[in-house]
């Protein structure tokens, strides 16, 4: 652990969310909570099932106390009292840090004592991006594959694993300070402008964690190589600085000073006091032993006591040798042998032959086949001078690097303000790298809500094909809604994830895919993509489709952005419709917030004639020689066909079911044909139908006022719609071509009007 605890207030409902996107190793409540059946609970007792390395812990109660806590914290952070910290009017915060701290120190053995300070985090200061939308937006973890790619494994080129580390924290919770964002930009174009990238990632990649070996150090659990790292590591963010300085130098050279102010606050981060190293140097061999008790830790020449004992146990073999050959000549025994074991000792072993010739003064010591072992008075008074030698040299060794660790832990703030100083460069070369070998630029930041894209990209996928097909994206507070229409595959997911994915790089402080950006303020992303269900929490894929939509539509403000990919499919064809219509209204009118929203619902575009924030857009798409071919260029109005019978193509289906799907859709098609105009999806007005409307309710008609009638082709009549629900629920992979046939026969009938 780094010690850094920070603390966050936040709603109940939004808590499920936060503690998916920490994705805590354990989650501690109290005995009282964990008795209570509460459906939060509930879902969070459900999410650890799934998630075996997130237990949910019962403490007892008197952990979270708040007057023990209060001490408790203010051991841990060296202080007398907490006035004059955040957490004096904070209770909730005071348990819940003390229970933690306790636990902590109860797991390791000891109080907890290298807390850093406690630092809160507001809600306000980041971007919330729930659970929903990081799966959505593939940030951290892929929808489908293990190792499927996604926007960390794309960004990912940091040099350091605490730069990973925290490239996955930025991701995940973008800022909202432009300033903030400006600063990191800042960082990131001069490392590009220079050429800097590589070099500073090649030196920040001999730099050790030193983040974790801090916390090592504190503990009293740090290895000794670990200790050596940290002093090799200890220069290396100076030397980083001092080659972005030496570029700065240069007559003729320009820097924006918020990137002098960031090279500023890396070289305080990096000013430590040098006789940490010195110390490290003095004190520690250059390739010391795994673990200290094995000794061989120490170099020669730190400790006068040390050195003396080493010399003893040294000096063994050689006292070994000069009395073997002396007791040779005394004796007459020319097979005599002096030795050690770790069992017995030293001892002087003599052939059963050479029984006679044995001294007085030796003594028997071990009783071998074909010998005797025996012991000396002299041998023995060696024995005990040597093995306590090797004994206390180890002993001595331990206290030596135990007093070294005290002597550190007082640096372990400096060496912590190191580490994130490390941290933050690596990540912003790491977007330097990337925006250099792909062509990103510096997107503006602007002071009102908007996401103008000229020549956007995904950043994901544009690494995963030959040629990507960049297309603008224009949001603002007067065009804030984007109705996407177009096949499957044509492109209409991957664009709507591409503008969200740009916008939070952006405010990340990242380059981004496009030849030219400007951001506005945004204060949480939503998206509703996809269609799939929630067996273990027990809800249907229409109700988790609703569930979603309810988030959004009731927490989106003017500055958040919506990505909405296909709302309503998970009912009726009217019912969805009749959702989807009123959902991206509400969006639009109520709400009044950036929205990408993609719909098969050919209806909907009748939207965009009657509000003026709303516009039509649609991926274009052309047949050739019965094929489809995707040009996945987004086009303004909406699209003329779905061609779902040519993607069904596509995926394999078997010709002969395409020729009976084609004859169901001219059938269907007459048939809506007979029964008025259809839509015409490229005209710029539309059928007015009073006759829906005047079903609605006042309360909830109130909110159409000035936006048209809803789309008149809900006309279609119950026939009609009979077909197109008994033909979505035909399993075409059971059926046989007589059943077939038989089939689209009564649907012929039921089609066919009276009286023909």
């Amino acid at each position: 652990a780094s010690g850094r605890c920070t603390l966050t207030t936040l709603p109940e409902a939004e808590l499920e969310a936060e503690i998916e996107r920490i994705g805590p190793g354990e989650l501690l409540v109290s005995e009282a909570a964990a008795r209570n059946k509460s459906v939060l609970l509930e879902r969070l007792r459900l999410h650890a099932r799934t998630t075996p390395v997130m237990p949910i812990l019962a403490r007892p109660d008197w952990q979270f106390d708040v007057a023990r806590a209060g001490r408790t914290i203010c051991e841990a952070l060296g202080i007398q009292t907490l006035h004059a910290t955040e957490l004096q009017e904070d209770e909730a915060g005071q348990a819940a840090i003390g229970a933690l701290l306790v636990y902590l120190g109860q797991n390791i053995g000891q109080p907890f004592r290298h807390l850093q300070p406690i630092e809160r985090v507001r809600r306000e200061a980041h971007i919330i991006i729930d659970q929903v939308a990081r799966r959505n937006l593939e940030l951290v973890r892929p929808l489908q594959e293990e190792q499927g790619p996604t926007l960390l494994s794309r960004m990912d080129v940091c040099a350091t694993a605490a730069g990973s580390r925290l490239l996955r924290q930025w991701l995940l919770a973008p800022l909202q300070d432009r300033t903030a964002v400006h600063a990191r930009q800042a960082l990131v174009a001069l490392l590009l402008e220079k050429d800097m990238a590589q070099p500073i990632g090649r030196l920040l990649s001999q730099a050790a964690d030193i983040e974790r070996i801090a916390s090592r150090i504190m503990l009293g659990s740090a290895r000794p190589r670990e200790l050596v790292a940290l002093r090799d590591s200890l220069p290396v963010l100076g030397a980083c600085v001092s080659q972005l300085q030496a570029q700065l130098d240069v007559p003729g050279t320009e820097t924006e000073p918020a990137a002098l102010t960031a090279l500023q606050q890396l070289a305080q981060a990096a000013d430590i006091d040098p006789a940490i190293g010195e110390r490290l140097s003095a004190t520690l061999l250059d390739e010391p032993a795994t673990m200290i008790r094995d000794g061989g830790v120490i170099r020669p020449g730190f400790d006068a006591q040390l050195d003396e004992l080493r010399d003893i146990d040294a000096g063994c073999d050689g006292f070994l040798a000069e009395m073997e050959a002396r007791e040779r000549e005394r004796t007459g025994i020319a097979t005599l042998k002096v030795g050690y074991n770790s069992v017995h000792g030293f001892y002087i072993e003599v052939g059963r032959s050479h029984a006679d010739r044995i001294p007085t003064e030796y003594r028997r010591r071990q009783t071998l086949k074909a010998a005797e072992r025996y012991i000396t008075p002299e041998l023995k008074a060696f024995e005990d001078k040597a093995l306590s030698a090797r004994e206390r040299a180890l002993a001595r060794e331990r206290a030596l690097y135990e007093q070294l660790l005290t002597e550190l832990a007082p640096h372990t703030p400096a060496l912590q303000r190191l580490a994130a100083g490390l941290a933050h460069l690596d990540v912003c070369q790491a977007f330097a790298q990337v925006a250099g070998q792909s062509g990103w630029s510096r997107p503006g930041l602007l002071a009102v809500p908007g996401l103008l894209v000229k020549g956007g990209r995904h950043p994901v996928v544009e690494g995963m094909v030959e040629q990507f097909i960049a297309n603008d994206c224009e949001l603002t507070p007067q065009r804030r809604l984007l109705i996407i229409t177009g096949p499957n595959m044509g492109g209409k997911s991957t664009y709507m994830r591409q503008a969200a994915l740009i916008a939070i790089l952006a405010w990340c402080g990242s380059f981004v895919p496009a030849t030219a950006c400007e951001v506005g303020p945004i204060d949480r992303i939503f998206t509703r993509i996809g269609a799939s269900d929630d067996l273990a929490g027990g809800r249907s894929t229409f109700m988790v489709e609703m569930t979603e939509a309810a988030v959004i539509v009731n927490a989106a403000t003017e500055r958040s952005l919506v990505l909405v990919d296909e709302i309503g499919r998970g009912t009726s064809t009217f019912d969805g419709l009749s959702l989807a219509h009123a959902i991206a209204r509400h969006l639009l009118v109520q709400r009044r917030c950036l929205t990408l929203f993609a719909t098969h619902y050919f209806e909907l575009t009748s939207l965009a004639a009657h509000e003026d924030a709303a516009v039509n857009l649609h991926l274009s798409a052309t047949e050739h020689n019965g094929r489809i071919v995707f040009l996945h260029q987004v086009q303004p109005g909406p699209a003329s066909k779905s061609h779902g019978l040519q993607v069904a193509k596509l995926a394999g289906l078997p010709a002969g079911l395409l020729r009976h799907a084609q004859t169901l859709l001219q059938a269907l098609e007459e048939n809506a044909a007979d029964q008025g105009p259809q839509l015409d999806l490229f005209a710029t007005e539309t059928l007015q139908d009073s006759t829906v409307a005047s079903d609605v309710p006042a309360s909830d008609t109130q909110e159409c006022e000035n936006g048209g009638e809803p789309f008149s082709s809900l006309r279609a009549d119950a026939a009609a719609q009979q077909v197109l629900d008994e033909l979505r629920a035909l399993d075409l992979d059971a059926i046989t071509p007589r059943q077939a046939a038989e089939q689209l026969n009564r649907w012929r009938e039921v089609l066919q009007p009276s009286g023909s």
